[in-house]
């Protein structure tokens, strides 16, 4: 709304909501802090879990950060951000949601007093992103190598990355687990980096067992079964052809009439199907293939004819099934049984029907070099698969990271505690105002080792001064450990190890929120919109008088319904 010679203008539709300057910044920058402390208290080895009911009673218990936020269903519009934060981190590099979410959170809580001190909010983002700089560029000057051959560091940033999850009783064996199945599926491109896409491994969960149960498939898991209880259940040495059309005779798709005279007429016609159907059956055999996974549908004559030569056939296979079973047994998808020949069949060591609770389930196992594989999670309920699938998730990602960036440091607080003591140096050589937000950055990143200690149920600022002190003497991965207690001199020593990439990612993502957030000062929230008058139709809103809902309007005798008829 606005005044012109004392008469009001409104140029917004009526209720919607402004707020401008100060307000709109300690409002956004409040919402931010609400869901940093919401996952603060999950992060690290002594983190809790959370547990999220949906308005359906569905329950979740989980400590990962992006699980957490996007469970929540938060409506402000600067909380939103700081869930994109962690969706962002979840996607790029599958580990760090709470750390990036945290560091946004203390990121505007320290802008905040800035702001209070009337600096402004360009100059703050310019030297947070500065500051970012410096720091990206000061985990990669302190990063020691790694890669798909380092079998010990590979485990041990898989084996960090589960400490804090359900599962950190079994981290050891899943972590073998995640690395065999990254190793499976690692492939060199063309200029001899190494390329792990995650989605070449897959995930089937069930319940029972416990969790010291899963493991890796070398090879695919189809849930479906057998077609026919004659055929073999069992198959070693497999061959198997990969079929994208249905094994049947297909029907004419025109119109046509035929004329019959007499009943030989239609056995001839059945003879006929039934020695097509027999050659498909023979062009299968002859390929040298026992085992036949076809993505359509098999003929009933088929099926029996398949039994009598003792092949396996599956059916009804979706199509990303078939391409992750070419990729682990090596066979060539096929489209026309006359192209089936022994060089286009894949190699599997068992093909094997097996019943997991009660479901049967074909397991596709012991290819020889498999590029798709399967980790089959168990958990004693519903509740455990799903997050022991979380875990899982984050680990492979994890090692993916590692595979691929061939970078890690020392974890436990370490990188951020060191960057920030090299932050500040960095910020002495700045002049102006952009040398506060710096520090400012550097004095965030403490959050991190405070937090550890903090959930731990240490002494925050106790913690802080001794790790401090251990890298004021040198010691760039000194870090705390909360088993022992002690402050150890290098966090890898112990086995605490994390990607680069992880802790890189957590501080772009959450640069990038916290300088968008600061950079709002005006907030125009536009007016809920109601229900129009007369329901759904909106009948009887804003039309001419007599033309409105029922009864609105209408000459006398003509209007609503006559009493008692309501």
């Amino acid at each position: 709304m606005a005044q012109l010679g004392g008469q009001p203008i409104f140029i917004m539709k009526e209720g919607t909501e402004r707020t401008r300057g100060k307000d709109a910044m300690q409002n956004n920058i409040a919402a931010a802090k609400v869901i940093a402390e919401a996952v603060r208290t999950s992060l690290g080895p002594r983190g809790m879990d959370k547990m999220l009911v949906d308005q359906f009673g569905d329950v979740v218990i989980t400590n990962d950060g992006a699980t957490i936020l996007k469970e929540i269903d938060v409506q402000h519009p600067a909380a939103k951000m700081m869930v994109e934060v962690a969706k962002t981190q979840d996607s790029e590099v599958g580990d760090g949601t709470t750390t990036s979410v945290i560091l946004a959170g203390e990121f505007l809580k320290r802008a905040e007093k800035l702001l209070e001190q009337k600096i402004h909010p360009t100059v703050i983002t310019e030297g947070f992103r500065k500051a970012a700089d410096k720091a990206i560029e000061i985990l990669n000057g302190m990063s020691i190598k790694s890669g798909i051959d380092d079998h010990n560091g590979l485990k041990n940033a898989a084996m960090t990355c589960m400490s804090s999850k359900i599962v950190s009783e079994s981290k050891d064996m899943l972590a073998e687990l995640c690395i065999d199945a990254i190793k499976s599926i690692a492939e060199q491109d063309e200029d001899g980096k190494w390329v792990a896409d995650i989605d070449k491994v897959q995930i089937q969960k069930k319940e029972g067992e416990m969790i010291d149960d899963t493991k890796l498939i070398k090879g695919i898991i189809l849930d479906k079964e057998v077609v026919s209880p004659g055929m073999p259940k069992s198959v070693k040495d497999a061959k198997v052809l990969l079929l994208q059309s249905a094994l049947e005779i297909e029907k004419t798709e025109f119109d046509s009439k035929l004329q019959i005279t007499s009943p030989d007429q239609i056995q001839a016609f059945l003879d006929e199907e039934e020695k097509m159907l027999r050659n498909m059956v023979q062009k299968i055999k002859d390929s040298g293939a026992n085992v036949l996974i076809c993505q359509k549908g098999i003929d009933d004559m088929a099926q029996h004819f398949l039994s009598k030569e003792g092949i396996m056939a599956v059916r009804r296979v979706k199509k990303s099934d078939l391409e992750k079973l070419s990729q682990a047994t090596g066979g060539q998808i096929i489209n026309d049984l006359d192209d089936a020949a022994p060089e286009l069949l894949g190699n599997a060591g068992l093909v094997e029907e097996r019943k997991v609770m009660g479901d049967s389930w074909i397991f596709i196992e012991d290819c020889a070099d498999p590029k798709s594989v399967v980790i089959l999670i168990r958990g004693g309920t519903d509740l455990i698969v799903d997050e022991v699938d979380r875990a899982i998730h984050d680990a492979l990602c994890v090692v993916r990271d590692v595979v691929e960036d061939q970078k890690v440091v020392g974890g436990g607080g370490a990188p951020e505690l060191e960057t920030a003591i090299q932050l500040r140096e960095f910020a002495s050589t700045l002049g102006g105002r952009e040398q506060l937000a710096v520090e400012i950055f550097a004095d965030s990143l403490d959050i991190i080792p405070k937090t550890l200690s903090e959930n731990a149920g240490l002494d925050q600022i106790d913690v802080l001064m001794k790790l401090r002190a251990a890298h004021q003497q040198g010691n760039k991965f000194a870090g705390f450990d909360l088993e022992s207690g002690e402050v150890v001199n290098n966090m890898m020593e112990i086995g605490v190890v994390e990607p680069t990439a992880v802790k890189v990612q957590a501080i772009k993502s959450a640069t990038e929120a916290t300088s968008m957030i600061l950079r709002i000062d005006d907030i125009i929230a536009g007016a809920k919109s109601d229900m129009p008058p007369g329901g759904p139709g909106g009948m009887g809103g804003g039309m001419p008088p007599g033309m409105g809902g029922m009864g609105g309007g209408m000459p006398p005798g003509m209007g609503g319904m006559p009493p008692g008829m309501m």
